[in-house]
């Protein structure tokens, strides 16, 4: 099948817009409400529900046409990095605690926002408790870790009680600012692409299915989950899932072939291989539909399939996703990747039961 014969047209405009909303709206891991309601609201304005887990988690549910009583399941995250106010130094600057696994040097100089438990929101800078060269020889030898890091508030604050009378306390969320531009050309440049363009790639594949009146070969549940980032995001699913398909970042760097124009098929992580049926299928339909795909290994990562397979869940699972550059730091990606992960996943859908 060419180009020019695939079904599936997607929404451009609509995916660049959930993008923006996502990006723009904080979500570090544990600080989710916010960005899950609007997702909800997304999902209402599409036709559909929204059905709620316990910790935070929302599932859609797409009737498919077939009796097959198993069904299938794509996760994506919208939870991201981000960190906690450790504790108040006497100076008033914060102490932070990561949320999520990042360096510091990857987070230095960034602006950051505090959220209290009252809902007051502050702004500060992320900078090392050493940060001019004018005024120490350490700075620029200082080691970028979590002790020698600090929030400074933009706020006159100079000691621990004025900070405290601002209604910041230990265990306040900060988020980090996405900084998000989406260039002309295609390319788009932000904090939290993970996975944040794969949360949006799956509202897109909504809006398809609603516009196209689309009906999966089998039931198919869209999972938005909450705590990926610390290792948990799906550890529960439904019981009634056979197979799921963890949508998340796909990595580029040494040894590896994925760019930023590919969606990414992900034959092995840390946990071990994916189901080999399952890639098998992927990257046939990929070849299928023409799509710029890369077929990788990523020893480092973890993905809400291998959380959901480790929980204990009797599930063949697979990873995909657009391919993200500098990921857990500064991101890019580009949006014929989220595109071409949008067409796999409904291909995939759609695609006949074996």
């Amino acid at each position: 099948m060419s180009k020019d014969e695939t079904p599936f047209k997607i929404d451009t405009d609509f995916l660049k817009k959930q993008l923006l909303m996502l990006l723009q709206t904080p979500s570090p891991t544990g600080f989710c409400q916010q960005i899950m309601g609007k997702v909800a609201h997304e999902v209402e304005q599409l036709g559909y529900q929204l059905a709620w887990t316990a910790k935070g988690c929302g599932m859609v549910t797409i009737p498919g046409e077939s009796s097959h009583e198993k069904v299938l399941l794509y996760s994506a995250h919208v939870d991201t990095l981000g960190a906690m106010v450790r504790s108040i130094h006497d100076s008033g600057t914060l102490r932070l605690t990561p949320v999520g696994g990042f360096t510091m040097h990857a987070i230095e100089g960034e602006y950051c926002q505090i959220h209290t438990r009252d809902g007051r929101v502050y702004t500060g800078t992320i900078l090392p408790t050493k940060p001019s060269v004018h005024a120490s020889r350490a700075a620029k030898d200082l080691a970028r870790t979590e002790e020698h890091m600090e929030i400074r508030l933009d706020e006159a604050v100079t000691s621990k009680e004025e900070v405290q009378k601002l209604g910041i306390q230990a265990g306040d969320f900060i988020s980090f600012d996405a900084r998000t531009v989406l260039l002309d050309n295609g390319y788009v440049k932000s904090r939290h692409l993970d996975d944040k363009a794969s949360v949006a790639a799956l509202l897109t594949l909504l809006e398809l299915f609603h516009r196209e009146k689309l009906v999966p070969k089998r039931t198919l549940k869209l999972f938005f989950s909450v705590y990926e980032e610390i290792g948990h995001g799906s550890a529960y699913i439904p019981s009634d899932v056979e197979e799921m398909i963890a949508v998340d970042m796909g990595v580029i760097g040494e040894d590896l072939s994925c760019t930023e124009m590919d969606v990414s098929i992900c034959a092995k992580d840390s946990t071990g291989p994916y189901d080999y049926g399952m890639v098998t299928k992927l990257i046939e339909l990929a070849k299928t539909h023409e799509l710029s795909y890369a077929v990788d290994i990523y020893p480092h990562y973890g993905s809400d399939a291998s959380a959901a397979l480790s929980a204990g869940h009797d599930i063949r699972a697979a990873l995909i996703g657009p391919g993200v550059h500098a990921s857990h730091a500064m991101e890019r990606t580009h949006l014929q990747a989220i595109q071409s992960t949008v067409t796999l996943l409904s291909a995939y859908a759609l695609a006949p039961l074996s």
